[in-house]
């Protein structure tokens, strides 16, 4: 079947999730961060990913945003710059403005050139992700902008999924799903979409049942993929 519908994960997917911590450390005021912010946004990514799988698996649902900032107060401690409150509120506000990949919004324009449907599916909630794509200036070029927040639950689970079809109401086989997560890829593959791994920093093959269609290293090359 042709793509008709392309479906991107929004965070390290379109936007730069290590941009905040990188931005911060160029400022005045957060010298301390000048050495340390790569550490930090590692630490930062790799805790909210799995405050949602926990959250997910334990029922415990809560809005993105506060796991997001569970996630910061972690790292925070872990890169020995806990106790600095304008540091962390610095850090909170520049996530509302992360910086989109050189890419993305050419790419976007060529698929709605090319006719095909496009869409964020993400975990973030409707405020963050709102904040983000004004910021990177992509709404003229996205359908819409679909959040967990609508089912109660974090990807991987199937419900977020079927939000596309929801939406959107074309075959599962029609849909390129796009994501720099190997186990979110992993899992839309497993739910039946054609999907992509953007994998920027060269990982490993995530181990799971199921594996993702293509392996990317960065997006310039998704309407090719999508029958541009």
């Amino acid at each position: 079947m042709p793509i008709t519908t392309c479906v991107f994960d929004a965070y390290g997917t379109l936007f730069d999730v290590a941009a905040a911590a990188r931005q911060a450390a160029a400022e005045p005021g957060f010298e301390a961060l000048q050495h340390k912010w790569p550490d930090l946004a590692k630490h930062w990514r790799l805790k909210q990913l799995q405050y949602t799988w926990l959250r997910a698996i334990t029922d415990a649902h809560t809005d993105f945003w506060d796991v997001t900032q569970d996630g910061l107060d972690w790292a925070l401690e872990a890169t020995g710059l806990q106790g600095d409150a304008t540091l962390r509120q610095r850090l909170l506000d520049l996530y509302w403005e992360l910086q989109a990949y050189a890419e993305v919004p050419e790419m976007l324009a060529a698929l709605k050139a090319g006719g095909l449907q496009t869409a964020i599916l993400s975990n973030g909630s409707p405020p963050m992700l709102d904040g983000a794509v004004q910021s990177a200036g992509i709404g003229a070029v996205l359908d819409d902008v679909l959040s967990v927040e609508t089912v109660g639950v974090f990807k991987p689970h199937p419900y977020v999924y079927d939000l596309v079809q929801q939406r959107f109401g074309c075959p599962r086989d029609e849909v390129l799903f796009v994501s720099s997560n190997g186990w979110d890829a992993a899992g839309a593959s497993g739910y039946g979409f054609v999907s992509a791994w953007v994998n920027r920093a060269g990982e490993p093959m995530d181990r799971l049942p199921w594996k993702p269609a293509h392996v990317l290293s960065d997006l310039t090359t998704i309407p090719q993929m999508a029958g541009l």
